[in-house]
């Protein structure tokens, strides 16, 4: 199933296998966040988010940059009066987007190749797994440009560097190198600039076979449990693996432990 056609600055489409192929796609602007990409990624992650096809998500980008973050352009063009609305749509969009990536069952990978800046950095710390180019830099550039970081950075860039390293990359701007963005925990694995799509696409094809809906529990108790108290963590995964456990793959998965074969997951309940 082929979506491009739907959006103006991104790309979308789903392989037989389930695996959703997402891309920034405005390379002339450095893949800069507008109101339209904004909106453009709130449909397409509603979408993936209805679509019980999907297995996993690979989110990529168009040309050397993989998003430089807000347009800022745009911000510019507008009036005094009007530049607050125009913000506040964007990010609602954006946020919108980001919060259904999160909910999704299926997996999102992130194959970073370029520079990431601002809301582009918001977007991958988000991602569930993360591959970059050795060549690849990061910064937040909020403050510098005399803006407040967005995207969700708030939330998810905290989460995955730390409290303390988030407020160095949002104060002082800093910008690291893909080792040092490594090190931070922001990304999981590097990759040669020409090899970083294939070694990602690899990864989401991995997980796509894998049990969906038990990746998805997992999803939710490790990141809804990082905020949570230590008894509601705990009724948490009761509750989640209790569900996950009544399920075809559930049931596949421990099955062909048992009989020492590879599991088949994906079929549909009895």
């Amino acid at each position: 199933m082929d979506q491009a056609s739907d959006f103006t600055t991104i790309s979308l489409s789903i392989d037989p296998d389930g695996l959703a192929r997402l891309s920034l796609d405005r390379a002339e602007q450095a893949n800069a966040m507008n109101l339209a990409m904004a909106r453009d990624l709130r449909h397409a992650a509603v979408e993936l988010l209805h679509n019980s096809d999907v297995r996993a998500v690979l989110i990529s980008s168009t040309g050397p940059v993989f998003c430089g973050g807000g347009d800022l352009k745009s911000f510019a063009a507008e009036s005094r009066e009007h530049v607050a609305a125009h913000i506040e749509h964007l990010t609602i969009d954006l946020h919108a987007a980001v919060a259904r990536l999160a909910r999704l069952n299926a997996p999102v990978v992130a194959a970073v190749t370029g520079s990431v800046g601002g809301a582009g950095m918001s977007l991958v710390a988000a991602c569930d797994l993360v591959v970059a180019s050795t060549a690849s830099k990061f910064t937040m550039g909020y403050t510098r440009a005399g803006l407040v970081p967005d995207g969700t950075s708030s939330f998810f860039l905290s989460q995955v560097v730390g409290l303390r390293r988030a407020a160095e990359l949002m104060l002082t701007n800093r910008t690291l190198s893909a080792a040092e963005a490594a090190d931070w925990g922001l990304v999981n694995q590097l990759a040669e600039p020409d090899e970083v799509r294939a070694r990602a696409e690899a990864l989401a094809r991995d997980l796509a076979a894998g049990a969906t809906g038990a990746l998805g529990g997992a999803k939710r108790v490790l990141y809804e449990g990082a905020h949570s108290s230590l008894e509601e963590a705990m009724e948490r995964e009761s509750s989640i693996i209790g569900q996950i456990a009544a399920s075809h793959d559930a049931r596949e998965g421990i099955a062909s432990f048992i009989e020492k074969r590879p599991p088949r997951f994906g079929c549909s309940d009895d």
